[in-house]
């Protein structure tokens, strides 16, 4: 399905979908409406446009509720209506015309905050920045009021959070720490040069970023696969290896066999491939310098020369020259060292059945390499800022309150959280998450009219929260649920949106709706009318922001519209998301906060039943982490997010940017790994789970409880 809309221009955007959507769902008439703000949705802000209403108007407004349970982490409907249109002769105005005002302006929310020139609003960038503003200037305008106190000015301990009188900044500060390292590098000068033979910085080469600045001068070495220790005694050094004072050459990876394939591992590469060992194996024997090599006939892993920003997380940073080389200017490098003739391939296949260990090159042959690398600082904490806006409610339920919440970072170039083919491209995070930012900046408009116009006496107030830092672990929510500026005692409910920007066949999936006691009741009636088929899920994810207020006994839920091919890579741009779908859904939003706005009695937290779903294999014990977004970087294993409060996880000491890669005596190289594991064991058995921690191997023990 989504294959066949990339054939669409981008600036034609998703017109067929828009195209079915305006004329598939009816408009909700203010009789269908849940009490008490139903006067003030007589002239739906939510309606489509005049032609869509009436290609509508004998359609029923009813929804469908699947009540067995999916793993969101697999929700991924399918558009079954798809309807061609004349892309070079459609009536763009004619088309937003019909989508209604709701639908538009999220269409250009989305648009804005996708732009290419946000970064990919990583935090700490200009991108992200930018966005804030973006969100804060909307809040100011629909008159929502400052969320937080001013840093700047302290708080006082005899100071009520409640007292909204003293919230005067829309902005939260926070730092996180990030995988044990984050470095900014820029690269002046970088030179690889044998006698008269160069190569070229950024096409034949490039230092990476753990890369120590300086220049070397030495003979040359290579060193296989640089593994210390592997499988049956293999390793790629004699007990008497001494690299002091050489440039060593090493291949990336471990041994490969005749498909170039692992030889230690099933799926991808085992323990023994992680490049932080080896560098430290290289820089223990006396390497002056360091050059890797992706193996020539390698089937899995990365391809091309990596990027300074993903490169920098291959471990500690080194005091000497670290650069890789393409495949094929090894060749040319070899062909003036090897005295044999021997290319890059044939010292590969030594490597691979272990048939060489380090050769040195002639002394006489004296390689020259170093790079000017500038550093903007090799930090662990990284700064970030949530924003959040007050829409104050009245009466005697003006002091309690509902949160509505969605993530407006995204990954910036991919250093983080992508698959390995896409480090170092833009992913703009259309649908991930403008889409939910964007409603976010739509739902301060809608609520805020409505309040205005309720002749409600009593009425919760609302905090629209615009998370930072979701995508490195749910460090802004973290950050807010740790440090709140209202009691959280007060919080009837936290309501997520995260990826709501893909509506496919009117599917959507809800999360967290046993997360308070009769919440499930009050919300059917709601789904019933909505026009959608919602799937219904007791708990979180435990993946994105909704698991901090959970885990804080919140009651939460998480609206979202499933995962696509696109989900974390460079394709998630405006132009594939579906207006009309995310208008529908916020009406459905938009009305749920209403009614839970002025329900007498506040929520009651209960914890979510824990259900079997047909695909999510739950094991008698659980460990309690959240994987980290996308594939390991170039470690095997599984990757934390973060660990959930007083888990089995977080007792036993493991911590966010750990990469779990051992239990007892097997190796962990990915979920279905650790799946296997947990499968293997009951409450009270005590386990060795090994985890990388900044390139160091650290041995964990974990006690399950009961769970």
């Amino acid at each position: 399905m989504v294959d066949s809309l990339r054939l669409i221009s981008p600036f034609r955007f998703r017109l067929l979908l828009a195209l079915l959507a305006v004329g598939s769902l009816p408009l909700i008439a203010a009789a269908s409406t849940p009490a008490p703000l139903a006067s003030a949705l007589a002239d739906d802000p939510f309606a489509p446009g005049q032609g869509a209403q009436e290609r509508s108007s004998e359609r029923p407004a009813t929804g469908r509720v699947v009540d067995e349970p999916v793993n969101p982490m697999r929700f991924a409907p399918e558009e079954r209506n798809m309807v061609e249109v004349d892309a070079e002769r459609v009536d763009l105005a004619q088309v937003f015309d019909d989508l209604g005002d709701v639908a538009t302006e999220w269409y250009m929310h989305v648009v804005t905050l996708a732009n290419p020139f946000l970064e990919g609003r990583v935090p700490e960038s200009r991108g992200m920045e930018i966005a804030r503003e973006y969100i804060e200037f909307y809040f100011r305008e629909y008159g929502l009021e400052p969320a937080f106190f001013d840093p700047a000015e302290g708080t006082s301990s005899d100071v009520s959070a409640a007292d909204l009188e003293m919230f005067s900044s829309y902005r939260q500060p926070l730092t996180f720490r990030f995988g044990g390292a984050r470095v900014r590098a820029q690269v002046s000068d970088a030179v690889v040069r044998l006698g008269e033979l160069s190569f070229a910085s950024r096409s034949d080469f490039t230092a990476l970023g753990i890369s120590g600045s300086g220049e070397v001068t030495a003979p040359v070495s290579f060193a296989g696969y640089a593994i210390q220790r592997g499988p049956d005694g293999y390793s790629s050094f004699d007990e008497d290896t001494d690299l002091d004072g050489r440039i060593v050459i090493m291949l990336r990876y471990e041994p490969l066999d005749e498909d170039g394939r692992s030889q230690w591992a099933e799926r991808r590469f085992s323990e023994h491939s992680g490049l932080a060992v080896k560098f430290r194996a290289l820089r223990d024997r006396g390497a002056a310098g360091i050059i890797m090599v992706n193996p020539p006939t390698a089937r899995e892993g990365s391809a091309g020369l990596e990027s300074m920003g993903r490169s920098s997380q291959f471990g500690p940073r080194q005091d000497i020259p670290v650069m890789q080389l393409t495949p094929e200017a090894a060749d040319r490098l070899l062909a003036k060292l090897d005295p044999e003739g021997r290319d890059l391939e044939a010292l590969q296949r030594l490597a691979d059945h272990g048939e060489v260990t380090t050769i040195d090159f002639s002394d006489e042959q004296e390689l020259h390499m170093g790079a000017t690398i500038s550093q903007s600082g090799a930090r662990t904490n990284i700064a970030a800022e949530n924003v959040g806006g007050v829409l104050r409610g009245r009466g005697e339920l003006a002091d309690e309150w509902i949160v509505l919440g969605a993530h407006a970072d995204h990954v910036g170039y991919g250093e983080f959280g992508t698959s390995p083919q896409y480090r170092g491209q833009l992913h703009p995070g259309a649908d991930d998450n403008a889409s939910g930012t964007a409603g976010l900046i739509i739902l301060a408009r809608t609520l805020s009219a409505s309040y205005e116009q309720s002749g409600e006496d009593d009425l919760r107030s609302i905090m629209f929260l615009a998370f930072d830092a979701e995508e490195s672990g749910l460090n802004g929510s973290r950050h807010f649920v740790e440090n709140p500026s209202i009691p959280l005692e007060q919080i009837s409910a936290m309501i997520n949106m995260d990826m709501i920007g893909r509506l496919r066949d009117q599917q959507i999936s809800v999360m967290g709706v046993s997360s308070a006691e009769g919440l499930e009741d009050l919300l059917r009636p709601h789904f019933e009318r909505s026009g959608l088929t919602i799937s219904l899920t007791p708990g979180s994810s435990g993946r994105s922001d909704d698991a901090n207020f959970m885990r804080a006994e919140v009651p939460a839920m998480h609206f979202f519209t499933g995962l696509h091919p696109d989900y974390h890579t460079p394709r998630d741009v405006s132009h594939t998301v579906n207006p009309a779908g995310a208008r529908d859904l916020l009406r459905l939003v938009h009305q749920i906060t209403v009614d839970l706005a002025g329900q007498p009695e506040p929520l009651v937290f209960t914890e979510p039943r824990r259900t079997r779903t047909r695909d999510r294999g739950y094991a008698p014990v659980r460990l309690g982490i959240t994987p980290a977004m996308g594939e390991p970087i170039d470690e095997p294993g599984v990757p934390i997010e973060g660990t959930a409060v007083d888990s089995n996880a977080e007792r036993a000491g493991m911590e966010g940017g750990d990469i779990i890669v051992g239990w007892d005596d097997h190796a962990v190289t990915g979920m279905q790994d650790l799946v296997a594991r947990l499968r293997e064991h009951e409450p009270g058995d005590t386990v060795r789970i090994t985890v990388l921690r900044e390139g160091e191997r650290v041995e964990l023990e974990v006690i399950f409880r009961a769970e």
